[in-house]
């Protein structure tokens, strides 16, 4: 008996049948997102899919005012984590974060104005120091944080402490 010879499957376009042999491409960012993630913002450019989000939310266990988060930043082309500490005492609410060897201290006014400019800080502040808040838009939280004694009335700004180049 003489065995037959197998011929190569031909297909009116060739390069369709080599994209089918390729092995699934590695997973989009937005697939690898944690288990509890608050997506506070998603966005699309023509460069793919954005997204904004914190997961995790800890108390600090060197100031009972402070917890940490952290900050889930997606991009197209992957995945950026950073951990940020927010102190959540009514007398002094702020987000302290790292930009490059630089820290970026901005005083927050939970219960105050709320405009693009400091919706994000507001956002990640709410998700870190009241979890159940998470995610809802933090104009809608004035009352509440009138409530939780936050007076509306501090001045946000911001400081940027330059770090030693190493």
């Amino acid at each position: 008996m003489v065995a037959a010879r197998r011929r190569p499957v031909r297909t009116a376009w060739p390069r369709l049948a080599l994209v089918l042999a390729l092995p699934p491409l590695l997973s989009l960012p937005q697939d690898q997102r944690p288990a509890g993630l608050v997506l506070l913002r998603e966005w699309q450019t023509m460069n793919g899919l954005h997204a904004i989000g914190v997961y995790d939310p800890k108390p600090d266990p060197r100031d009972p005012s402070a917890r940490t988060i952290v900050v889930w930043l997606e991009e197209p082309t992957g995945v950026k984590l950073a951990v940020e500490t927010l102190r959540c005492s009514p007398a002094a609410p702020m987000r302290l974060m790292r930009r490059g060897s630089d820290l970026v201290i901005r005083e927050l006014n939970p219960g105050g104005p709320v405009g693009p400019a400091n919706k994000l800080d507001h956002q990640i502040w709410w998700a870190a120091c009241f979890p159940e808040q998470g995610g809802r838009d933090p104009a809608t939280l004035g009352a509440l944080a009138r409530q939780l004694g936050y007076s509306g009335q501090l001045r946000e700004q911001q400081q940027v402490v330059p770090g030693s180049p190493r």
